[in-house]
């Protein structure tokens, strides 16, 4: 999946065509509903899980919790890069994929110098998030080097016991896993980068073990979900080189329609290659992700509104021809020497936290 740090030069012109996947001629307005902005919550695979990260750490003051499957510390591809003379972002984002050259004292100045220019929120509101961390025992796209260095990176600012959990004992590849879609464990990684796999006698259920990690209680999932996942436009929100299709998706638990219903917002973001539509010769997964992985049943009877933000593969403008969520910095943002793309001014995770904004306003 994330094979793009070696294979992409190659692949782009075969992989990446200017057609693309029909998008709906009108796709629904994202809803007013709301909901309680101030306890949102994120989760993602790999550039997805580099993406919670970032969120998590941008918008620190209204993110309760992350769930991070194969990501890793923030900014390891941007701190090396970020200055003039720097290394080149993506051989940083492929030496942090191996876990090679993570400073960590690079990337509490890269911070410290974030907060000096008020590019993101204080860091110190970290110390209060819940933190699920996964690493496959069987990945051989994320290194465990990395996701020991994310452990490191979180271990020095969390603060209250159990806040963090890190789950690295089942011998799972580079996917998601879900109790009831995906290939058997030992299975090659392969689309659509979703695994069945056993912990212990049970078959693992990721999305239960991160919700319920990030709010400590569930009740029992749905056995019928009271809804469906919904497009929206997400046009509105996009700006410059931010890779964001036309369309995300968008669950919306029966109840959360009420007035005054408040109910809280966890951002799933899929890894690269697993976003619904695909481009060119690059394939989409379909609803896999936004309908069948797991995280709706949950979300149902625990009054959680599920937003899946979906960006698509790109030849140029920006490069990307996987579909990855921006973590080592195609949408060329600088302010002075810095990449803004891991801050609240990045195109991607503005547009994100505007989506988590505009379901927190009431209806009409």
């Amino acid at each position: 999946m994330h094979r793009l740090l070696t294979a992409a030069l190659v692949l782009l012109a075969a992989l990446v065509r200017p057609a693309l996947a029909a998008a709906p001629a009108e796709i629904p307005a994202l809803p007013h509903l709301g909901a309680e902005v101030q306890r949102t919550s994120v989760s993602g695979l790999s550039s997805g899980g580099f993406m919670a990260v970032q969120y998590a750490v941008a918008f620190s003051e209204t993110t309760i919790g992350a769930g991070i499957v194969a990501g890793g510390p923030y900014g390891c591809a941007a701190y090396g890069a970020s200055q003039a003379g720097g290394p080149s972002a993506l051989r940083r984002a492929g030496e942090c994929m191996k876990g090679q050259n993570v400073s960590a004292p690079g990337i509490a100045a890269l911070l410290d110098k974030y907060r000096e220019m008020d590019l993101i929120d204080a860091p110190t509101a970290i110390a209060r998030q819940r933190l699920y961390l996964f690493h496959g025992a069987s990945d051989s796209v994320v290194s465990g080097a990395t996701m020991n260095a994310l452990d490191a990176f979180y271990r020095t600012r969390i603060k209250g016991e159990g806040n963090l959990l890190y789950v690295r004992s089942i011998k799972a590849g580079h996917a998601f896993l879900s109790d009831d879609l995906g290939d058997d464990c030992a299975v090659p990684t392969a689309p659509p980068y979703i695994s069945r796999c056993r912990n212990g006698t049970r078959i693992y259920d990721q999305p239960e073990a991160i919700l319920r990690h990030i709010f400590r209680r569930l009740r029992p999932k749905a056995k019928a979900l009271s809804s469906t996942p919904q497009p929206f436009d997400q046009r509105p929100f996009r700006r410059g080189q931010s890779s964001l299709d036309d369309t995300g998706y968008l669950y919306v638990p029966a109840p959360c329609h009420a007035a005054g219903s408040k109910c809280v917002v966890h951002v799933v973001f899929h890894g690269c290659l697993q976003g619904a539509r695909g481009a060119g010769a690059v394939a989409g997964v379909g609803d896999a992700i936004y309908g069948r992985l797991g995280y709706n049943e949950w979300a149902d009877s625990n009054r959680i509104i599920v937003l899946y933000p979906q960006v698509i593969p790109s030849a140029a403008a920006p490069f990307n021809p996987m579909g990855c969520w921006d973590w080592w910095g195609y949408d060329g943002g600088m302010k002075g020497l810095f990449a803004t793309f891991p801050t609240r001014e990045g195109t991607q995770l503005s547009a994100v936290h505007a989506m988590v904004k505009e379901l927190a306003k009431e209806a009409r």
